[in-house]
């Protein structure tokens, strides 16, 4: 399997950033990309919602991927369009947990931060061990 680069997955994710405002909700002003460990590629756009029932970009695109029975994450990467134009963000903290808990294998997923910057999610989930 071709794993995508970092500016490949980036531009993945920025074709389908479109926000856009619909009676004081946001939608779609953050979008994900991922890869799965067979190859397969899933997009998702946020909904961001005055009470908070809304959801990530990151969720979006593992609702999808889930859908079609895959669990396994390789590289993932949220974006949202900044002053020169699109770039990478990093996941919140829900996000982060909810890949881990996905698949426990998903703590060695590659996520993108920039065009030349990855850190393992098992980097950015501190204290990720369950003692159970």
């Amino acid at each position: 399997m071709i794993v995508p680069s970092n500016e490949a997955l980036i531009e993945t994710a920025g074709a389908v950033l479109h926000p856009h405002h619909v009676d004081g909700r946001s939608f779609g002003d953050v979008a994900s990309a991922l890869v799965t460990d067979i190859g397969t590629m899933y997009v998702g756009v946020c909904v961001d919602t005055p009470c908070g029932t809304g959801f990530c970009a990151e969720t979006a695109a593992i609702a999808t991927m889930v859908t079609a029975r895959e669990y396994r994450i390789t590289k993932i990467v949220a974006v949202s369009q900044g002053h020169d134009g699109v770039v990478a963000v990093p996941p919140c903290g829900r996000c982060r947990e909810f890949i881990r808990q996905i698949d426990p294998a998903n703590l060695d997923t590659e996520v993108v931060l920039g065009t030349d910057r990855t850190s393992r999610l098992r980097d950015l989930l501190p204290s990720n061990e369950w003692p159970i």
